[in-house]
Parts: structure tokens; sequence; C-alpha cells
């Protein structure tokens, strides 16, 4: 009898670990490599103690994929493992935070029955009642509330020792809140690796085309080293065979931005909890990239605002960078994608507009008597 029981627990954890297949990755995983294995150096895989780490960084940067990776190197050494994807979007489904704790635990145990949850609270007491023992890892991709890690992850005594937590976030604050172990900020590609990444999705092999090469560099120095973004345009490109439609792509890239791009982009920018945090990010991204802070400040607070906080939270969540010299600066797309914002409330009368960035633009409106009933700013 007892041994019949002890090959069933056998037969049950390697129909675990089978049970578990490779989440699919980056077709082309440049880059990849090094950043999965900085991140396994923060998370001290080899050590006994419950260990948490968060990914953050703006949208496209390559966080998903790099715990992608990550749990597809490493998911084998645990008891049992759950990849919970698009987080934010879950917690907004029908059944809320309770239906990531159901996910929770339906990946790590394998089956749904006698889980009996029917609140946030009976699911914190149901992952901590099963997991408390065992070694697991854990993946929550895009979490976007406190609330979220709450349900799922607030205490380190859930899980049993040796234990790793991996959260991928734009928001910086919720990592902080949370006081995990470390937080690995998701760098932009080298330019080499851009080059390349691009040129396996333009032309299917690791470098451009020698027809293609000056177009090919001057298009990655725009997107500036975001893996989402070199990859959308790439493959957008691969069918294109004549150097005047790259031209003209290149061209139209710089006026109007790629949609695709820009709404993910653009969720960082809708999550913002007020209108004064939307049009603080929209006025820097108009006007005061470059600008000291301090001056910034002056000027925002001048118009009502209490822009020091703001900048702070836009800070936290990846939409802005204080550089060493205390002057505000933002990736070329995230700017971008803050214009064409302002040009999508009127995209053929510049009266319309909130805010006017080009001198031509400003004196047009100025000199043709074309302003709307809709206060406008310049600079």
């Amino acid at each position: 009898r007892h041994e019949w029981k002890f090959i069933q627990k056998i037969v049950e954890e390697v129909s675990n670990k089978l049970n578990h297949r490779y989440l699919s990755g980056a077709k082309y995983p440049v880059g990849i490599h090094s950043r999965v294995q900085y991140l396994t150096d923060l998370l001290s895989i080899e050590t006994e103690a419950v260990c948490i780490v968060g990914i953050c960084g703006m949208g496209g940067i390559g966080k998903t994929t790099i715990a992608k990776a990550f749990f597809n190197e490493q998911f084998h050494k645990f008891d049992g493992c759950s990849f919970v994807t698009s987080v934010r979007e879950i917690a907004k489904g029908p059944k809320g935070l309770i239906g990531l704790q159901e996910q929770l635990l339906f990946d790590i145990l394998r089956k749904k029955k006698n889980l009996n949850i029917n609140s946030v609270d009976r699911g914190i007491n149901v992952i901590r009642d099963r997991l408390h023992n065992r070694k697991v890892l854990i993946v929550l991709d895009d979490v976007d509330q406190l609330d979220q890690l709450n349900s799922l992850v607030r205490e380190r005594d859930w899980f049993g020792p040796g234990s790793r937590i991996v959260i991928t976030t734009r928001d910086v604050h919720l990592l902080k809140v949370l006081v995990v172990d470390s937080i690995y900020t998701a760098q932009k590609l080298y330019r080499g690796e851009s080059l390349q990444l691009f040129s396996w999705h333009a032309f299917r092999e690791g470098h451009p085309k020698e027809d293609y090469v000056h177009l090919s560099e001057a298009i990655v120095d725009y997107l500036g080293g975001i893996p989402l973004a070199l990859q959308v345009l790439g493959s957008f490109l691969f069918d294109k065979r004549s150097i005047p439609e790259w031209e003209s792509a290149l061209e139209k890239l710089k006026r109007i931005p790629d949609n695709q791009i820009q709404e993910q982009l653009k969720i960082s920018f809708d999550a913002l909890e007020d209108d004064e945090l939307k049009d603080i990010f929209l006025d820097i991204a108009c006007f005061f990239i470059g600008s000291g802070e301090g001056d910034v400040v002056r000027i925002l607070d001048g118009c009502g605002f209490s822009s020091k906080i703001a900048i702070r939270v836009l800070t936290d969540k990846g939409l802005l960078t204080i550089n060493e010299m205390n002057k505000l600066t933002m990736h070329d797309l995230l700017r971008d994608m803050g214009r064409e914002i302002v040009r999508k409330e009127s995209p053929k009368e510049l009266g319309k507009r909130s805010r006017l960035w080009r001198h031509e633009d400003a004196l047009h409106v100025l000199t043709k008597h074309t302003v709307r009933a809709k206060q406008m700013n310049f600079c």
C-alpha cells in the first residue's frame, strides 16, 4: 500500500513537469542570453531563501521576452511553476483578482477541484496553505496595480524555501512598495544588436543587404534600441524591395509613428491616474525635453500644476528620465507618442490642437487667425 502511494506521488510529479510546455519566445533572440544571465544572477537560483525580483521598463523594451526566456531555462528545477501572462488584463476580467489566484494555483497544482475560492481572502489562504512547502517558480507578467501583487505574492512565507518570483511591470513604484530583493531595469539593445534584430525581420538574415545598409542604420537609430519597434518595422519592410519604398516608409515614420508601436507605448499613458499627469507628460513631450528639471517645475507650477510630484510619478512609470545633468529626457518613441496624441486632436486643423511645438505651425496659426475655442500652448 505504501509503495503504491510512493509510486503515485512520483507519477504526479513527473506528470506535473511534463504538463508544462516551453513558452513561445522571441523568434530571433538577439541580445537575450546576456540579459537572462543577469536576471539569473540577481535571483541567486541556488540559495534557499525565497527571492523576488522585478523587471521594469517602458513598453516594448523586452520585459516579457526576458521573463519567458528565464522561465524556459529554469522551470524544470522547481516543484511547480506558473507564468501568469497579462496580469493587467486578467484583473479587469469577470473574475478579477480571483481569476488570477485560480490560474496561479491551477498552474502549480494542476487541478481545479477543492480550491473553493469565492473571495480574494480565501484565495490568499489557499495559496499559503497549498504552496508554503513547495519550491515554486512564479512569473507575474504586466502587473499594473498593487492589489494584484498583494493577492498573489504579498508574503514570502506563502511559498517554500528556494522559491523564485519574477514580476514585470512598467511601474517601478509597485516594486518598491512590495520591497522586492532586486529591481532589474530592462535596457534597450545596443546599436549592433538593434541592427542585427532589425535585419533578421527585414531580410531574414543577421545583417542588412548591401544597398540597404545606410537606410537600415537610419531606421535603427531612430527606433533607439526598442525590440518591439525593430520587430514591427523590420517585418513591415520585409516585402518592400525598392529603396524608394524604404525611404518613403522612413519619412512617414518620422511624421506619423507606426500604430502598432504607438498603441503599445500608449498603454502607460492611458494608465496615468488623472488628467494633470497626462497634461504634464504631453507638455514635456512637446516642449521641455532637454530642459532642466528646476526650470520645468517653475514653469509648470506657475500654470497651477504640482509638477515636482508628477515628474517623480512619470519617472517611476518609465515615461520620463532625469539624466546626470538633471535634465528631462525621454525615448524618442515616447516623445513621438505624446506628440501623436496631440496631432490626433485635430489632424488637419492646427488651430484646434492643444499644443504646437513647431515654430512654423505656431506662426501659421497666429498669422492666419485659425485658433479655435480651445486653450493652446506654444513654445
